[in-house]
């Protein structure tokens, strides 16, 4: 995968953001081998391996909207959007990030006093190992929700005067062009490594 550019400095917060909770999943998968080993080779199952996994994963699935907004790959349907002038494409992007913004607005407005009081009680999770899943997964849906909009509105800015990418179906296929054409496979000595 080629990653957009990085442009500004919100860009880099998101990009940074991901880099981070890129390794999350190796992480998981380590906590979850060494479950596994210790458990099933040494009968001694640990009891945060779960609840550790579910609170990584969390935070993962929540930064991971953010970087596909840094990435401009949220979903759009390009056969209409490639076809529409630029005054056309811009008001739909503008609509989108007044979408965005209303949704993160409704979404910290609403939960903003649930996740105070969870953070502020230190909320747990009501297991034998007992992390602060609520008190630290709620406010982070918060911010993330806040970085979304910026992001969304930084994407505006420096979006607004590029010009417009053009989009094939092909693009989303893992074949040549030659197959697209002819619809013939390669032959074994031209195939793709």
């Amino acid at each position: 995968m080629v990653e957009h550019e990085r442009t500004g400095l919100v860009d880099l917060v998101t990009w940074s953001i991901s880099r981070v909770t890129m390794w999350g999943p190796a992480f998981i998968v380590s906590i979850i081998f060494y479950e596994v080993v210790m458990r099933y080779v040494f009968s001694r199952p640990t009891l945060w391996v779960n609840e550790m996994s579910l609170w990584i994963a969390g935070g993962i699935y929540l930064t991971a909207g953010l970087y596909a907004m840094q990435q401009r790959s949220h979903i759009r349907i390009f056969i209409l959007y490639d076809l529409a002038p630029k005054w056309l494409r811009r008001g739909c992007d503008v609509l989108s990030v007044i979408c965005v913004c209303i949704f993160a607005f409704a979404v910290v407005w609403g939960g903003f006093g649930e996740a105070k009081a969870k953070l502020l009680r230190w909320e747990t999770f009501g297991t034998a190992f007992d992390p602060p899943i609520p008190a630290t997964i709620k406010p982070l849906i918060l911010l993330t929700m806040v970085l979304l909009a910026i992001q969304a509105v930084s994407n505006l800015y420096w979006d607004w005067d590029r010009d417009p990418e053009s989009h094939d179906p092909s693009d989303d296929l893992d074949i040549s062009p030659d197959e697209v054409i002819t619809g013939d496979p390669p032959k074994p000595h031209e195939a793709k490594t």
